[in-house]
């Protein structure tokens, strides 16, 4: 096993730690503003799965999705915002 191997792994674990971490975050988050930040931080640790499973596999096409993915939840998380701050203005 190769240190890129063991690498891989590792990162693969401890982002799926961090996905189930960032989940209980979502259903047990108390305001909106909460699972916002948690649908917002899940996003990004898709983000980070698929780069690594773009290493895994030695493959650069799964980085268009990730850049895909990236976009999308920052046009939501903008969405979000606006829709926040727009109901504490009035």
């Amino acid at each position: 096993m190769t240190i890129i191997e063991l690498s891989v792994d590792t990162a693969v674990a401890v982002i799926g730690l961090s996905i189930l971490i960032i989940f209980m975050r979502l259903v047990i988050g108390p305001s909106i503003a909460d699972r916002v930040v948690a649908l917002d931080l899940l996003s990004a640790n898709a983000i980070a799965f698929i780069a690594v499973y773009s290493i895994k596999n030695d493959s650069t096409t799964f980085l268009d999705v990730g850049i895909i993915v990236a976009i999308l939840a920052f046009l939501g998380t903008v969405a979000f915002a606006f829709y926040l701050g727009k109901g504490k203005k009035q």
